[in-house]
């Protein structure tokens, strides 16, 4: 039975209603990525979005409701470039296209990626469940295929898990740390030469003797 404040399920939702629905889910994305959940209000998020508090609860009854509803979006989106990933390929192809696409969702996605840290950094209580089924799958079949371009001489002899760790790092510290970076960086945009630096530093150390 649905909930008295919020839409029925199965319900079609009309354009308003979707419209403030997306306007909820980001201006949530706002708040939770740069306070965290624990740091964040359902009085922020409102603020946010510009909506009221009772309208807002009218379409997510609780802040880990807009939580869990984010969270999910975001694993889909975090899985989309490693499930790119093609066993058929040109082994140095497809690792340095996977560290370009990483690159690239940091660059448009500063935010998601902000959030995801922020949930991991604090245990993953939220999504613990998501980490040790669809991520843990997915990194357990690249491995098998990234180990099987290694047996076969293709790529230098490295850790698969490790190496997906290593381009996790350094793809997402641009994200995560970007305050830190442009200040550093100054007029120059880091992504101008983030490409090359980073494809520079995994071809040389994948590039079979």
């Amino acid at each position: 039975m649905p909930q008295a404040n919020s839409p029925a399920k199965g319900r079609k939702e009309t354009r308003i209603q979707k419209k403030n629905r997306a306007a909820i889910l980001d201006a949530a994305l706002d708040v939770f990525s740069a306070h965290g959940f624990r740091g964040s209000t359902v009085d922020q998020i409102a603020k946010a979005s510009g909506l009221s508090k009772p309208n807002l609860l009218y379409y997510y009854p609780s802040k880990e409701e807009m939580f869990t509803a984010l969270m999910s979006n975001l694993m889909d989106t975090w899985l989309d470039p490693l499930r790119e990933m093609q066993s058929d390929g040109d082994p140095m192809t497809e690792i340095l296209s996977y560290v370009d696409r990483k690159l690239q969702m940091s660059r448009q996605f500063p935010r998601e990626s902000r959030l995801f840290a922020n949930e991991i950094v604090q245990g993953a209580p939220r999504m613990l469940e998501m980490l040790a089924t669809e991520l843990k799958d997915l990194v357990e079949e690249k491995a098998l295929v990234i180990q099987g371009w290694m047996d076969a001489g293709q790529l230098n002899q490295s850790h698969p898990k490790h190496l997906m760790f290593s381009i996790w790092a350094l793809t997402q510290h641009y994200a995560d740390f970007d305050i830190q970076v442009r200040t550093l960086m100054g007029t120059e945009d880091p992504y101008d030469a983030a490409p090359h630096h980073l494809e520079t530093i995994f071809r040389r150390l994948l590039q079979p003797s």
